[in-house]
């Protein structure tokens, strides 16, 4: 197992109900899983999850890209401007 710390930021942090949890994944997990993860864990984020920005270890990061070891992932929700 890969231990991983997810960082929650603005209205995700609120409906999560932490700033921030440990969490172990399985090896070779992706974006995408760690969402549906998420999901489970925290059932508040469902209706934000598929339009979350998630950085690995201050990178963006794609729903393909496989979580590294003891990595720092943090997940922001949409950001609009003008």
């Amino acid at each position: 197992m890969n231990q991983i710390k997810v960082l929650f930021f603005a209205t995700l942090r609120d409906r999560a109900g932490e700033k921030s949890v440990n969490i172990d994944i399985p090896e070779e997990t992706t974006v995408q899983a760690l969402k549906d993860i998420i999901v489970k864990t925290f059932p508040g984020l469902q209706k934000s999850i598929d339009s979350v920005v998630v950085s690995v270890n201050r990178e963006f990061a794609f729903d393909e890209n496989i979580i590294p070891e003891s990595a720092e992932v943090a997940m922001f929700p949409p950001v609009s401007g003008g």
